[in-house]
């Protein structure tokens, strides 16, 4: 898989979110008022190039859907950014990431469950 670009990311984001939509549905969703209309489709059709996204052209209106599931695409992303960033340290990133943005009390429980399950393993 060809990583996405981080606008790409924005528009498979509305896809993960909304499912298949049109180009105006993905345009309107994305709201970002300084792209045009036709840059939201030329992303589109690189990004069905590149297989991000697949296109249903059977009606007027063609249809896209996210190719790549999300929690993959996320996934990649993370080992990217921890290797490169990190050295590959999860500790390191774990300490930044909790260390620039106060974590809400559910996701510290999700956090706590998440390390009480490794440690069982």
């Amino acid at each position: 898989m060809i990583p996405p670009t981080d606008a790409e990311l924005k528009l498979l984001n509305v896809l993960w979110e909304r499912g298949p939509a049109t180009v105006r549905q993905v345009h309107e969703t994305a709201a970002e008022p300084d792209k045009s209309y036709t840059t939201t489709l030329k992303q589109l059709q690189l990004m069905l190039d590149k297989g991000l996204v697949t296109r249903d052209d059977s009606s007027r209106s063609h249809v896209y859907r996210a190719a790549v599931s999300q929690a993959k695409t996320q996934g990649k992303l993370l080992d990217a950014l921890l290797d490169s960033a990190f050295g590959g340290s999860t500790r390191e990133l774990f300490v930044r990431a909790l260390s620039r943005k106060k974590a809400s009390q559910a996701d510290l429980e999700d956090i706590r469950n998440l390390l009480d399950e490794l440690e069982g393993k």
